[in-house]
């Protein structure tokens, strides 16, 4: 399993009570009942876990070379004041 799959079946089973992401062919162990607090939770968690590896690997996080992460930046940035 590659560690994104460990841990969002880690970030799945702590907060979403649910066992694995894994597909099971059935209605009853592929779909689940989740309070919205929870699913809060678990997208927190994964944010968390995104930023820790951002922070790790430092600006080649996101697998962009450094031009193509300015001409995103200036793309967003251009973007919102134009609206």
């Amino acid at each position: 399993m590659k560690p994104i799959e460990q841990l969002l079946t880690q970030i799945a089973q702590q907060h979403l009570d649910i066992e694995t992401l894994e597909r099971r062919w059935s209605d009853s162990l592929d779909f689940h009942d989740v309070a919205v607090w929870s699913i809060k939770a678990a997208l927190e968690a994964a944010y968390q876990a995104g930023v820790k590896q951002g922070c790790r690997q430092g600006p080649k996080a996101l697998g962009f070379s450094p031009e193509q992460r300015v001409h995103h930046i200036t793309r967003s940035t251009t973007a919102r004041s134009s609206t």
